[in-house]
This record gives structure tokens, sequence and C-alpha cells, in this order.
């Protein structure tokens, strides 16, 4: 089967190939028993991560452990199946993320009672937003030093594709919304919020005078509301199969060589992201907040966002389940969840860039005082406030702090582990989504609107 219909085309022109589509669909069938026998949903995400995992091993071992398996025909023409089936229900999620986003924040500003503080849930989501980045970046920069990344190694300057540096200023300024049409093709989440806020606030202003004029207005928000997390909740039941497809890829399509020469940042990587998730639970458990309940109510989210490396593809889920299973206000997990997919992320935003810092350091031989540290820590955080939810875009993170404390000429020192991100990243988005729901909790809890009775039934 060599001919450009099937190699080219098709993308099946190795038995091997077709073996492993029929392994995915009989995994498919298998977890569709699974859930006709109730077994819980967390329960089926457990097993469906495991699945996928073993799944992308085998594809590993039948390519013969390749250094770069995307070589090989067979793993590409599998992987690019698999990705119909992965990549294809995260497009499905995205597809909601501008509509649920916009037309939640209308809606819960419509619909505020007289009285309501939107400056107050303003001011403490910024409060608690800087705080755990400030933290996140500490924990990076303190375990990148202990584990002491790039200091064995000695990297060529290649030819890997750099994102451009982009200062601070342009950063924050690309958040003014100046064209709506643009921040909805750019999924630029902050504008579009501050779209929509000006819109739930002009319309809630008319309702003193003229509330038969935007009475359909309102209707039209509340109704659009009900629909659009009615889709969200029928794509998320698709959620455990589309998880088999999105790990095996990940695991198949990464050498085992290219993972050792950076293990050690991969290893510092994730043991950020453990203190950090560690510090969220404490951080919760400070204001009253059952954190087992908590682990147990957002394993579903956890899990989607380890597996889909996509903060704005879980956004739906995580509303939801910020929502109707931890009994927070409407209004704080649309506002502080969208919020947090752009700004103040503490893996994409916050450990990583500073972990890059270090290893960038150790690999030139730039020496880390305090007064570097702290200049670290300004650039990281402010850097944080605009950086895009999707895979792969923490590379701007990086570039703001780099180009912050004076060191952009050294990015392609990073080439190395930019040829390993998938497999960071699903830590980074891992440690972005739960920071997003600790930091919807805690804004709600120190709002006095969050429902503990509701939090605390474990039937929801």
């Amino acid at each position: 089967m060599d001919s450009v219909f099937f190699k080219e085309f098709l993308m099946i022109s190795d038995i091997k190939t077709i073996i492993f589509i029929l392994v995915l669909f009989a995994l498919f069938f298998g977890m569709k028993i699974v859930e006709k026998r109730k077994i819980a949903f967390s329960t089926r995400m457990i097993i469906a991560t495991f699945i996928g995992l073993v799944l992308g091993v085998v594809i590993q071992a039948v390519s013969g452990f390749a250094k770069d398996p995307m070589e090989i025909t067979f793993v590409v023409e599998t992987t690019k199946w698999y990705s119909l089936f992965g990549n294809g229900f995260i497009d499905l999620i995205r597809m909601l993320v501008i509509p649920l986003i916009m037309v939640s924040i209308i809606h819960v500003i419509v619909n505020m009672k007289e009285g309501a503080d939107i400056g107050a849930l303003t001011k403490k989501t910024l409060t608690v937003t800087v705080i755990m980045v400030s933290i996140s970046v500490i924990v990076g920069l303190g375990v990148g030093m202990l584990f002491k990344v790039g200091s064995t190694m000695t990297v060529e300057q290649g030819s890997a594709e750099i994102k451009e540096v982009k200062t601070i200023v342009d950063t924050l300024r690309g958040l003014i919304p100046s064209n709506p049409a643009k921040a909805m093709v750019d999924v630029n989440i902050i504008a579009l919020v501050i779209i929509s806020a000006f819109f739930g606030i002009g319309a809630k202003r008319m309702t003193k005078k003229y509330m038969d004029v935007v009475k359909p207005f309102i209707d039209l928000i509340n109704a659009l509301q009900k629909i659009i997390m009615s889709i969200a909740m029928t794509i998320i039941k698709w959620m455990p199969y589309a998880v088999i497809a999105l790990l095996a890829n990940t695991i198949a399509q990464r050498g085992i060589e290219s993972i050792k020469e950076v293990g050690i940042f991969i290893i510092a990587l994730y043991v950020s992201v453990i203190i950090m998730f560690i510090i969220q639970l404490i951080a919760i458990s400070l204001f009253g907040i059952n954190p087992v309940i908590y682990l147990k109510k957002g394993l579903a989210v956890m899990v989607l966002a380890f597996t889909s490396r996509s903060s704005v593809g879980c956004l739906p889920l995580t509303i939801e389940t910020l929502v109707d299973k931890m009994g927070v206000n409407d209004g704080t997990a649309s506002f502080v969840g969208g919020f947090g997919t752009t700004a103040g992320m503490q893996g994409c935003a916050g450990v990583f860039p500073a972990l890059l810092l270090v290893f960038v350091c150790n690999v030139t031989g730039t020496p880390m005082d305090i007064t570097f540290i702290v200049m670290a820590l300004v650039v990281i955080v402010i850097g944080s406030f605009g950086i895009a939810g999707i895979p792969g875009t923490a590379t701007m993170a990086a570039s703001v702090a780099l180009s912050g404390v004076g060191m952009a000429s050294l990015f392609p020192t990073i080439s190395p582990i930019l040829a390993i991100d998938p497999i960071i990243d699903m830590g980074r988005t891992f440690l972005n989504v739960t920071g997003s729901m600790t930091n919807a909790l805690i804004v709600d809890k120190s709002l006095g609107q969050l429902n503990m009775e509701h939090f605390k039934d474990m039937s929801k």
C-alpha cells in the first residue's frame, strides 16, 4: 500500500496502522460497556487515563522506542487518526468557549441583585490571582535551583522556531479590546470578558428606565445560557473516549531519547506542579474548604486538563463543576474561571517560565543573585497577564520573562525544552486549571457567596 492515495490521503499504508485503529475502536467499545454499567464518571476518567498511557507505550514499543517516532510511517498515520477523536473533542469544546464566556458574563451581570458589587469581585480576583501566581514563580525558581536544571547541558543554538519576543507593554496592551471580532478570532479571553462586562452593565443600567426595551435581550441571554450549558454537557459525556486518544498520542509521538536529554527539567517541573498543587489545597483549607471533597468533585476536570493540554478547552467543564458540584456562585465561576484561562496561570505563566530562567542561567553560566531573583519574580508575574490558554503558547510567557531580565538573545538555548513541550504541557495545564478552580473557591468564599451545604453534598 505505497500509493499516494493510501499514504498521503487515506493515511493508512501500513498493516500496523489498521491494527492500532481497530484497537482504539475496541477500547471505545469497552468504555461504552463500562459507561452502561453506571460506573461513576470520575472513575471512567481514571480508567481512560490508564488505558491511554498503556496504549501510547505499546505504540512506542512497536516502533522500537525510536529516537523520533514521527519518522516512522505507522506512528505518523496512527497518531493522525487518533487526533481525529482526541483533538476533535477539544475542537468541539473550544467551539463553545466564546459563546460560553460572553453569554455567561452578560447573564451574570443582568441577573445580579440590586447592591451586588462587581468591583469587589474584580479586586478579590486580582488579589488572589497575583498572590497565587507569585507563589508559583517562587516555587519554580526554588525547585529549579535545587535541581540545578540545565547545569549539566551544553546547548547549541539550533534552528528551532522561537516565538517573537514581546514586551510587557505589548502583552498588556494586547488585552485591551479594540476589535470584538478580532478578540473572538484570537480567543482573547480577557478582552471578551471586558466586552461582555460592558454589554452586561449597559443592559443592566437600562432595566431601570427601559425594561420593556431590554427584556427581550435579557430573555435571549438567559435562554442562550441554558442552551450552551446543555450542549457543553452533551459534549463532555464523550470525554473518557477522547482522553484515551489524547494521552496515547502524546506518549506515542515523543521519542524516549528526547525525553532523557532534558529528564531533570521534566522531573523539576512535575515536582514544582506537585508542590504548588499541595499549596493550593492548603490555601482552600485555610478558608474552611475541605480539600478532600474538592479533589473528589474536581477529578474529572483535572484529568481533562492533564490530557487535553488546553486551559480554554477545559473551561466549560470547569465552570459546570464549580457551579453544579461545588456550589460556587454563577458570576464568580464565570468571571474567575474565564479570567484564569488567560491571566495568572500558575503552570504556563508561573512555574514554567521560572524554571526556564534558571535553566538558561545554568546553561549559559549566568549568576543568579537576589536582585536577579526579585526582578524575575516581578517580570514573570506581570507577564502572566496575557498568555492565551491554548497548547504551546506558554512559550510566550518564557519570551516575556527572558526579555524582561535582559536575556532575550539567549532564547535559542531552550530548544531542547521545546522538543518535549507536550510532555511538560500536561503538568502545566493541570496546574493552570486547578489554580483557576481554587482561586474561584477562595474568591467566592471570601465574598460570602459559596454555598457550603451544596459543596459538602457528595450526591452533587
